[in-house]
């Protein structure tokens, strides 16, 4: 069994499956962290073969679900010694659908995008404190651009169900605010574990080309525009390297709390002034700088007490 040990949340396809073939292929033990195994023993037999190891688990999780995350680590830790890498690749996005809850009743994309995360991260404590290189890892995207307008904010009133009968809800919006979300406990989460010497960085994601069975799985109306899309979105394997990247080199080894582009470049807070069009232009369409609501330390708290709250867990 390889030394270093990666868990990869939703590892059975896209840029999860992606970064298991390429960590498997460096010879790392790889635990493929997936909510259907039916779907995920392919992946997983798909990824042995290819990366010519036999050290790829899989381990049953939803990340929608707090017992079925406490279930998983407690099995991981009952199997494995440490954990050194621990990448959250896996989100929800469901075009179209209406306001639902998880089965710990919170509304289900911020259960899985951000709630999830924070716990399994904090159940995980210990074996990446054994690691003498732990590294976490989140999968932003770049779908925060929305919070340069200074209006936009997250809404921590409706997260479990108190206005989803009265309020209209596009999950868009809040796949949108789970991503600034997790943005803002990345870095809360860095400045937690700095003590420890675990690294906690998120990558921001612009997007990666989709597989067929993806572009099916959306609305037919948004079907052409994915299609569209896909001809400019990088393969995932570009992705992957980048987690990889992140994971493992010495250039991000002392590098904690930072938001990350494709190109591996940090990306700084945008500057707190009114801009003309065309530096507003450019922020937009650029990756060199995030919206400054990320910076709200207010925000940063609370979101950090409601993790605290809603998971019944204290770090």
């Amino acid at each position: 069994m390889h030394e270093r040990c990666v868990i990869i949340t939703g590892a059975n396809s896209g840029i999860g499956k992606a970064a298991a073939i390429q960590f498997a292929s460096k010879g790392y033990t790889v635990i493929m962290a997936c909510r259907n195994l039916e779907i995920s023993k392919t992946a997983q037999t798909e990824i042995i073969k290819t990366a010519n190891n036999r050290n790829v688990h899989l381990m049953e999780v939803d990340m929608s679900s707090f017992h079925s995350i406490r279930s998983f680590c407690t099995h991981f830790i009952n199997k494995f010694e440490k954990a050194d890498i621990l990448i959250h690749n896996a989100a929800y996005f469901n075009h179209g659908e209406k306001y639902q809850l998880s089965p710990d009743q919170i509304e289900l994309t911020f259960a899985t995008n951000v709630f999830g995360p924070f716990l399994m991260t904090a159940l995980l404590l210990d074996p990446l404190k054994k690691s003498d290189d732990a590294r976490i890892l989140f999968a932003g995207s770049n779908i925060i651009k929305h919070f340069f307008n200074e209006k936009t904010e997250i809404h921590f009133d409706n997260l479990q169900g108190e206005y989803k009968d009265s309020r209209s809800h596009r999950v868009y919006k809040m796949y949108c605010q789970s991503k600034m979300a997790l943005l803002l406990l990345t870095f809360k989460l860095a400045e937690e574990y700095q003590e420890d010497g675990i690294k906690v960085n998120i990558l921001q994601i612009n997007g990666a080309k989709m597989s067929k069975q993806t572009i099916n799985k959306v609305k037919p109306w948004w079907r052409p525009i994915a299609m569209v899309q896909n001809l400019f979105f990088p393969p995932a394997a570009y992705i992957a390297n980048n987690y990889y990247e992140i994971c493992t080199s010495d250039e991000f080894l002392q590098t904690s709390g930072k938001l990350i582009n494709d190109k591996l470049e940090i990306m700084q807070p945008a500057p707190n002034e009114k801009l003309g069009l065309y530096k507003q232009l450019k922020q937009i369409i650029g990756s060199t700088v995030y919206p400054i609501y990320a910076e709200n330390l207010e925000v940063k708290e609370q979101l950090w007490e409601l993790c605290k709250k809603l998971t019944d867990h204290k770090l």
